[in-house]
């Protein structure tokens, strides 16, 4: 049976070839919502990986975006995003991702996130850290969010819901240095496990958009929960990732803001 990281960083980069041919091209494209798109693209490198999947682990359950039938039995698990960042990729932006992550009795155990336009290969092995091309990588020193460059994403129900969520926007904003917003989960992770961003926080993301990111950050050193602090569950809809030590400040800022829908 091959290496499970192995046979991830391999299909993702083979995954992310088609991509980076396709990136704003001519392409189908249909519309799960308003501003939720999939593209052939996506459905093609979904197959490659999930057929590379089932050839290498013909025992583990494989749960894709644009395939998924919901929470999987107990068991090694793959989850797999095909193009984090599709309205990116659409537009011909360069900034989309594929990840794909193992997990297993509850926990990812390998993770990749493949940004196929900038070639960088972000890997992690539960208990053997995280690696960007090959070289190790850790989180950032910030210790006060005053000092923290942020990032987030706005959920798929962002205009039905657009106060609640531009309350944590704004508030952030005054609180830290600067924040971003770049329309890909995955790539928001791996960037706060390189120190690239400090802290990452958003609703309604999918456990195919966060579980190799997951990963990836807590084997850099940095720490992923729930919004409450709780642990976190990718099938829930809220993730705080950060580089730990601003972790409970933001916590606190978190828990400052009014009750919404998620957070019942």
């Amino acid at each position: 049976m091959s290496r499970p990281l192995d046979s991830a960083s391999r299909l993702a980069v083979e995954a992310g070839a088609l991509v980076r041919e396709t990136i704003g091209g001519g392409k189908r494209i249909d519309y799960k919502s308003a501003v939720d798109l999939v593209t052939d693209t996506d459905r093609d490198a979904e197959a490659l990986i999930v057929d590379g999947l089932r050839a290498d682990f013909p025992d583990h359950t494989i749960v894709a975006e644009e395939s998924s039938t919901g929470r999987p039995p107990e068991g090694p698990c793959w989850y797999v995003d095909p193009i984090d960042g599709t309205v990116n990729f659409v537009h011909g932006i360069p900034h989309c991702a594929v990840s794909i992550a193992l997990i297993e009795e509850g926990r990812p155990s390998a993770a990749v996130v493949y940004d196929p336009c900038k070639e960088e290969l972000f890997e992690a092995e539960r208990g053997h850290g995280a690696r960007l091309n090959g070289r190790a990588i850790g989180v950032s020193a910030a210790g006060r969010v005053a000092d923290s460059l942020m990032v987030t994403g706005f959920p798929y129900d962002r205009r039905e819901d657009a106060d609640f969520y531009l309350s944590f926007f704004r508030t952030f904003m005054v609180s830290a240095r600067d924040l971003r917003r770049f329309g890909s989960a995955a790539l928001d992770l791996a960037y706060v496990a390189a120190g690239r961003f400090d802290g990452f926080w958003e609703f309604k993301l999918q456990p195919w958009d966060t579980a190799a990111g997951w990963l990836i950050v807590e084997e850099a050193g940095g720490m992923v929960s729930d919004m409450d602090g709780a642990a976190f569950d990718p099938w829930l809809p809220r993730i705080l990732a950060t580089n730990g030590s601003i972790h409970r400040e933001c916590l606190n800022i978190i828990d400052g803001l009014s009750a919404g829908p998620d957070r019942a």
